[in-house]
């Protein structure tokens, strides 16, 4: 499903790789845990991911595409299969809560009754019901985080990529949030969560990418 062949990549300020020779997989319907010091090239990796920066060496294949071959509208295509968390959240200031989670569903048409129906049971389910109509300027940093949560997961993805996904909610948010996903996993989603919460990794246990001085390491399950 997604593989990274030999992958390196440099920014253009840099003189040194920030990631290089990466070779992984990551299977359909995994779930693995990207692990490494700040700064080691976690971001970078996540970046590629997503093809906001392409590799600079190597290959990287997304749903088996070679991402070296892809226009805008195949990284487009590509990008609605796909279920993203980052730190900063990104919500739009301008939508509700409830539009900012509905976007995933409704860039290119109006939402069914079904739809509208999941993205309430999905706010439901972050905690953030009464709040569906408000705008992000209201909530708290764990509230924005938990919008940014049920936006990614709304519609099911075939890959979820999560930056500390539980780093700005309390400890009981984070199982719940974490028993989300793992429901999502086994339903076929994909996923690859970066964390430095080790009590969620002993929790939910699962296969650890770390990530060291740019290159990485397969950690099985202890």
């Amino acid at each position: 499903m997604i593989r990274f062949d030999d992958v390196s990549y440099t920014y253009q300020t840099a003189e040194t790789p920030a990631v290089f020779n990466l070779n992984f997989a990551l299977e359909e319907g995994s779930f693995h845990y990207l692990t490494g010091a700040s700064g080691a090239g976690k971001t970078t990796i996540f970046r590629m991911l997503y093809m906001d920066i392409l590799p600079t060496a190597g290959e990287l294949q997304i749903f088996g595409r070679n991402v070296a071959g892809l226009n805008r509208d195949d990284i487009a295509r590509l990008r609605r299969r796909m279920g993203i968390l980052f730190q900063d959240f990104r919500l739009l200031d301008h939508l509700t809560v409830r539009e900012n989670v509905s976007l995933p569903l409704s860039l290119q048409r109006c939402l069914t009754k079904e739809e509208i129906k999941c993205v309430a049971e999905i706010l439901d389910w972050v905690g953030l019901g009464e709040k569906m109509d408000q705008y992000p300027a209201t909530l708290s940093g764990g509230e924005k985080q938990r919008a940014a949560i049920a936006r990614a997961v709304v519609n099911r993805p075939a890959l979820l990529v999560a930056d500390e996904p539980t780093g700005n909610v309390d400890q009981a948010m984070g199982r719940r949030i974490m028993h989300l996903f793992n429901e999502l996993n086994r339903h076929g989603t994909t996923i690859l969560i970066a964390t430095h919460d080790q009590q969620i990794i002993k929790d939910f246990p699962a296969p650890s990418l770390h990530i060291n001085e740019g290159q990485v390491a397969v950690r099985k399950v202890a």
